[in-house]
Parts: C-alpha cells; sequence; structure tokens
C-alpha cells in the first residue's frame, strides 16, 4: 500500500505538484467540454439555418400555390403597314434666282421680304427711257419701209397690167417684182427690230414668274444693273405643293419598284428632327434612275400640298413610305415578344399557367408585331418576364387593353 509521500511528485522547486495521472485526467475534461460546446454551437446554427430554409420553402410553396401576378394582352386579327423609315429634305419644286436681262437703272422694287407673290405680280422696274427710244426708233424705220414695199406694189400691179396689153418689155416686169421682194425683206427686218426692242423694253418690268414666297430683299431703288452680271434682284420658292427628296435602301428597292408597277399610290409621311410629330403626309412621285454606289441607296421624291406651310425648304426631316399593307395577319404588342439568341416566344396563358411557344415575328408598327406561330385570341403574358418560366403559375393582375386591330397604318 502506497503512502501519501508515495503519491505525491516533488518538482525540481522543491513543491509538492499533483501526480501525472490527475493532470492528463483534467486534460481530458477540458477537450470533452470544448467538443460539447461546439456541437452545441453547431447544433444551433443547423437549427437556425433549418428554420430560415423551412421558411423559404415555404414561401416558394406559398408561391407556387398563388401563381406570379402578370399583365396580359391578347393576339388578334388585323392589318399593319410595311414602312420604310429615311431621312429627307424639303425641296421646292420650283426655285427661282431672277436677274436682269437688260442694262439699266433700277426705278422701283415692289416686292417686300417675304411676301406671297402669285405669278405675274410685279418685282422690280428698270429704267425703260433707253429702250422706248430705240424702240420708237425700230417702229419708224418699219413704217418708212412699209410704205415703200406699198409703192412697190403699185408699180407692180400696172407693170402687169401694161405687159398684158404689150407695153412694156417683160425685163422690167421681171425687175418690178424683184425689187417688191426686197422691200417685203427689208419690211421683215425691220418687223423683228421692232420685236426684239420690245422685248428689251418689257424685260424692263420683272414680274414673278412662279408663285411663291420671296425671299429677303438683294437690290434698292438706285441700283445699277447688268445683263452680264452675276446680281441676283429676287429668289422665289415655291411652297404649294413642295417635295421631299429622302433615300430607299437598295435592298428595298425592289419591292418598290413592284408596287410602283402596279401603279399603286404609295403613302410617304413626314416628320419632325425628332421623329415624333408628324408634319404632313404626301405621295411618292418617283424614284431616281440609279443607284449610289457610295451609300447603297436610291433617291425618291414624294409630293406634299403644304397647305399650313409647315414644311420649309431645305429643312431636315424622317419619312416614313408606305410599301405595302399586310392584310388580315395576327398582331401581338410588341412588348409581349421575348428574345432567346436569334429565336423569338411568347408566353401563352391558359388555364392560369403560362406556356413557351416559339413564334416568327414579323413586321412591326405602332407597338405591334406580326407574328406567325400564334393564334387570334390566345392570350399572352404581357409582363413580369423576369419571373415568368415554361409551365409556372400565372395570376392575371391587370388584364390589358386588346390590342388595336388595324395598326396605326392606312388601308
Amino acid at each position: 500500500m502506497e503512502t501519501p509521500e508515495q503519491n505525491s511528485y516533488v518538482g525540481p522547486d522543491h513543491q509538492i505538484a499533483p501526480p501525472p495521472l490527475k493532470r492528463r485526467r483534467r486534460k481530458v475534461w477540458w477537450i470533452v467540454l470544448s467538443l460539447l460546446v461546439l456541437l452545441l454551437v453547431i447544433g444551433f446554427l443547423l437549427l437556425r439555418r433549418h428554420d430560415e430554409d423551412a421558411k423559404k420553402a415555404a414561401a416558394a410553396a406559398k408561391a407556387k400555390v398563388v401563381g406570379i401576378p402578370i399583365t396580359t394582352a391578347t393576339a388578334k386579327k388585323g392589318n399593319i403597314g410595311v414602312y420604310l423609315d429615311a431621312i429627307g429634305t424639303v425641296t421646292p419644286v420650283y426655285t427661282d434666282s431672277i436677274t436682269s436681262q437688260v442694262d439699266g437703272l433700277i426705278v422701283d422694287v415692289h416686292y417686300e421680304e417675304g411676301q406671297r407673290i402669285n405669278k405675274g405680280d410685279p418685282l422690280i422696274d428698270i429704267d425703260t427711257r433707253p429702250y422706248r427710244a430705240t424702240l420708237l426708233q425700230a417702229q419708224g424705220a418699219l413704217q418708212r419701209d412699209e410704205n415703200v414695199l406699198a409703192q412697190a406694189s403699185m408699180d407692180l400691179a400696172r407693170y402687169h397690167a401694161a405687159w398684158e396689153r404689150n407695153a412694156i418689155a417683160k425685163q422690167i416686169l421681171d425687175d418690178q417684182e424683184k425689187l417688191v421682194a426686197q422691200d417685203e425683206g427689208t419690211v421683215k427686218n425691220d418687223q423683228g427690230t421692232v420685236q426684239y426692242d420690245q422685248v428689251q423694253l418689257d424685260f424692263c418690268h420683272i414680274t414673278a414668274p412662279i408663285t411663291g414666297r420671296v425671299g429677303l430683299r438683294l437690290v434698292d431703288p438706285g441700283n445699277v444693273v447688268q445683263s452680264t452680271g452675276a446680281t441676283t434682284l429676287a429668289v422665289i420658292t415655291q411652297l404649294e405643293p413642295i417635295t421631299v427628296i429622302f433615300t430607299i435602301p437598295e435592298d428595298s428597292l425592289g419591292q418598290v419598284q413592284a408596287r410602283l408597277n402596279q401603279k399603286a399610290t404609295l403613302t410617304v409621311d413626314a416628320f419632325d428632327r425628332s421623329a415624333q410629330k408628324k408634319i404632313g403626309t404626301g405621295k411618292l412621285l418617283t424614284i431616281d434612275n440609279q443607284i449610289d454606289t457610295t451609300t447603297g441607296t436610291v433617291k425618291g421624291r414624294a409630293l406634299f400640298d403644304n397647305k399650313n406651310d409647315a414644311l420649309f425648304p431645305n429643312q431636315f426631316v424622317n419619312t416614313r413610305l408606305l410599301v405595302n399593307t399586310l392584310q388580315g395577319v395576327t398582331l401581338v404588342p410588341s412588348s409581349a415578344i421575348q428574345q432567346n439568341g436569334q429565336a423569338s416566344f411568347v408566353y401563352v396563358i391558359q388555364n392560369n399557367f403560362a406556356h413557351m411557344r416559339s413564334i416568327k415575328a414579323g413586321v412591326t408598327d405602332g407597338g405591334l408585331t406580326q407574328a406567325t406561330g400564334i393564334n387570334p385570341g390566345d392570350v399572352v403574358a404581357n409582363s413580369s418576364f423576369d419571373k415568368l418560366q415554361d409551365n409556372v403559375a400565372v395570376v392575371v393582375s391587370n388584364q390589358a387593353a386588346p390590342a388595336n386591330t388595324s395598326g396605326s397604318t392606312a388601308p
């Protein structure tokens, strides 16, 4: 039997220390206690995570049962236009830059800046005195030579009567006939001189050659103009009607040509720079005779009535050419069509479930798109696309208005 002295351990400092067996037991208890605490913490965390997962599962199950709230739209049967959009420039049918055809002093300017004038209205008067004097001289020469011709004609009549009685030689009659012909030529020359001088006199009174709007005043009374000069006296542009020149892509030229060959009237709408406000509606007159190889486009000209003067010369506009109207096609809102790479699809709603259906999207206009692969009357989802999947339950929270059956096109 061991004594207490035998169970004790004397250390280097001669103090009594616990025996090694007791220290090992104490370390084991501390390790066990630490493991228990760690297990308790891990258990608590696992229990908390399990509760959170249970809540999420319950919420997901509830959402699955309730369904995803969406708005819908209904596919309709209607008409839609095939448009070509381009940029254009307003170009007057006529633009006249008026210059003087005679030399002289400007005595009067009749037009006002920006005035609307009609064809034949007076614009500018040039001093007519030199031209009236020249005309008077020509008229005097004409009057003299006409009387010389009349005298020669009377003599010719006498010579005819005398020759018939064999009173004169045939040579005298022939000479008189040639004198009459010479006098006739002189009279014609005088008549031409009179007409020329009359034209020069008329050039002194300048009138409007077309109906339109005159620009800013370019000359004043007292200015001297010359027929050989480059001085522009006035500029007149026709505003009613007016045209717009725009471009047509080379790839679309075939369908435009086909419609023109059918003698169809193609409508052209002109919009402002922002392409939001429609300025006017006209019709396509013609297209150019060659393609611009630098741009791959061909020019077209459209005619507009422009009764309200909304189109102004050289104005920039956006144009929309109605090439054709598709009749009786299926139309869905463009916002309901989704893309998956190059493929298009919609979610068709049946029995409160969304079913993905592939479609082929065609012409788009006014928020509507022609679609192949869907039938008129089908209800499609129009919102919540970030949550929708194939065969997922849905709830229609706000029924959208039916699609426009006629689109925004002209028949």
